[in-house]
């Protein structure tokens, strides 16, 4: 997913959260607007975590290139 996605879902729970905190009618409605606001840096991290999984990915695509053409072997 694009990190785009992620920063946009991050911004929409920070805006909602702000939205139950002001605008609550519930007896608990500001415990769960900090709920909310507590996703956002989940979703920030979710968005980081799968960029560092595709870096991998493709650095060990890249190691597996560089070892068989040092052995010569082809694929």
């Amino acid at each position: 997913m694009k990190p785009m996605y992620y920063l946009v879902a991050a911004a929409l729970s920070i805006l909602l959260s702000i939205y139950v905190f002001l605008f609550g009618t519930a007896a608990n409605s500001q415990l769960v607007a900090i709920f909310i606001g507590l996703w956002a840096p989940t979703i920030i991290c979710l968005g980081i975590f799968n960029i560092l999984m595709s870096i991998h990915g493709e650095m060990c695509c890249a190691h597996k290139r560089i070892e068989d053409r040092q052995t010569g072997h082809e694929h």
